[in-house]
């Protein structure tokens, strides 16, 4: 988070476990967990450093900006036995209500460049922002563990679904509402 707002750490906490997300999904890859990552998070530890005690090929790194309504995001991927850069996602200035729009496609041009090094050709899906706003929105509802939110989770979940039929992870979250 390089935003003169630390307040604003929540966010970028949040573009950084949906990339974890996204990436455990792909074929041939192992992730690290959360708190494995999140670990490092502030302190000025060397890339190869890191791989060795995670015992990983490659380390995600970024940084969040925020100012009013914009969004900078910028993501790299890094060989970490030899601190080489071997992607950059450069900036990313987006509108602060397409968020989870820039979300999921830094984590999909990360997904895509790891798949590529990996010799795997799945692509990750594009989302409709609104649909997964509703997803999440969902999620939300349904971890508060009462009728109310329960009605209020199944209720943006419908309307996820009204937006994009096929959006899976909905569907499964749906199921559970049920």
């Amino acid at each position: 988070n390089l935003s003169d707002d630390k307040g604003n750490e929540y966010f970028s906490d949040g573009i950084s476990e949906e990339l974890l997300n996204v990436l455990a999904k792909v074929p041939g890859l192992t992730v690290r967990g959360r708190s494995s990552g999140f670990f490092f998070k502030g302190k000025n530890t060397p890339v190869p450093e890191i791989g060795k005690q995670l015992g990983v090929t490659y380390v995600v790194q970024g940084s969040v900006r925020k100012a009013g309504n914009r969004v900078r995001i910028s993501a790299q991927l890094i060989r970490a036995a030899t601190d080489e850069l071997v992607w950059s996602s450069g900036s990313l200035d987006r509108e602060l209500q397409d968020i989870f729009a820039v979300q999921d496609e830094i984590a999909g041009l990360v997904a895509q460049q790891l798949q590529l090094k990996l010799g795997t050709t799945r692509v990750a899906r594009v989302v409709n922002p609104e649909a997964y706003r509703l997803l999440l929105e969902g999620r939300n509802f349904f971890s508060q563990r009462n009728e109310d939110g329960f009605d209020r989770a199944d209720a943006a979940f419908a309307a996820a679904l009204k937006i994009d039929p096929n959006f899976a992870e909905v569907h499964t979250s749906m199921a559970q509402v049920a």
